[in-house]
């Protein structure tokens, strides 16, 4: 991941450096921010690139973005911006219609319509992740494509849900991703957005159907993690939450070379060697950590860690906990 910061120039050029930066990464905009906060105005980006996808970690304290008009018929690169609000908050307006974004919120910009950001005045650090790509990537009709600029996605259910949680994990990995790993993630989160946007726009058979399967196969994957605590989590349950068969279900996990109790039973064994290993939970007995996640036999646990790992979970312990001491 690249970073340009105005730690990198003088005090009183930083406004204006992060003008040139916002031109030079998306297209221009008049940006603004009170006297007080220009003189001591610090803001950094961190830049990746998922593919066709630009995806961009902004940190900024508060300033204000318009892109207008007559900028917009001065320079116009036809892309579309998902900006995923990761912490502080936002008042977008557009046309007319002013919303507050803020944690896990989404907003989708279009560089071809006017629209206005104000960052938090109140809050002194605002940090978004912006997927800025093509309109020409999203599988949609030019007639949905220009109501997407007023599409409001909603990231409390649902695929909106999905892609809030996905952009979220994005932005607290995105240092740490390798060039495979954004490669693999560009597809999904394409798939994903696509989804919530033509689910936003209430045309959801506009998506191509091999777009919409690998969505589900991601949010079927999310309510697995988040569900794996309970101990009824089944095919059965999997199925009917996302209103599939559950010979639908098996065929999607036979495509990706699984089993869906297999799978099931790979992430709960996961979580527990992440526990074992982890000495502050060294005090917790095995069987409780066990159940945390689903096991609620504990010879069945034993068997099953064995078998994935080589080991016991009580002889796997004690060797992390030899390698802590060394």
């Amino acid at each position: 991941m690249d970073v340009v910061s105005t730690a990198e120039v003088s005090a009183g050029e930083r406004f204006a450096f992060w003008r040139e930066v916002y031109a030079k990464l998306w297209a221009p905009y008049d940006l603004r921010c009170d006297l007080q906060t220009e003189s001591r105005f610090r803001a950094q980006v961190g830049i990746s690139e998922f593919g066709p996808v630009q995806a961009v970690l902004l940190t900024t304290m508060p300033h204000t973005v318009d892109r207008t008009p007559k900028l917009i018929r001065q320079s116009d690169p036809e892309v579309l911006k998902l900006v995923c609000t990761v912490r502080g908050g936002a008042a977008v307006t557009k046309e007319g219609l002013r919303v507050n974004r803020g944690p896990g919120e989404l907003t989708l910009h279009d560089s071809s319509r006017p629209y206005l950001v104000e960052l938090a005045p109140d809050i002194p650090v605002t940090e978004l992740l912006l997927l800025t790509f093509p309109r020409s990537l999203l599988p949609l009709p030019a007639r949905e494509l220009r109501r997407l600029s007023a599409a409001t996605i909603p990231a409390t259910h649902g695929i909106g849900a999905l892609s809030s949680q996905i952009l979220l994990q994005l932005a607290r990995h995105m240092p740490a991703l390798s060039p495979s790993d954004t490669a693999r993630l560009s597809t999904l989160t394409l798939d994903v957005l696509t989804t919530a946007l033509a689910d936003a726009l209430d045309t959801p058979s506009t998506v191509p159907p091999h777009t919409r399967q690998r969505a589900l196969k991601a949010r079927i994957h999310t309510f697995v993690q988040d569900n794996l605590a309970d101990p009824d989590l089944t095919p059965d349950t999997i199925a009917a939450a996302h209103h599939i068969s559950l010979r639908y279900l098996h065929k999607l996990f036979q495509q990706e070379g699984h089993t869906v109790a297999g799978w099931i039973r790979e992430r709960r064994l996961e979580q527990c060697r992440r526990d074992l290993a982890d000495t502050g939970l060294a005090g917790r007995p095995i069987h409780v950590i066990a159940a945390r996640w689903g096991f609620t036999s504990p010879a069945h646990f034993s068997q099953a860690f064995r078998g994935a790992y080589g080991l016991s979970p009580r002889q796997f312990r004690r060797q992390c906990a030899t390698v802590h001491a060394d």
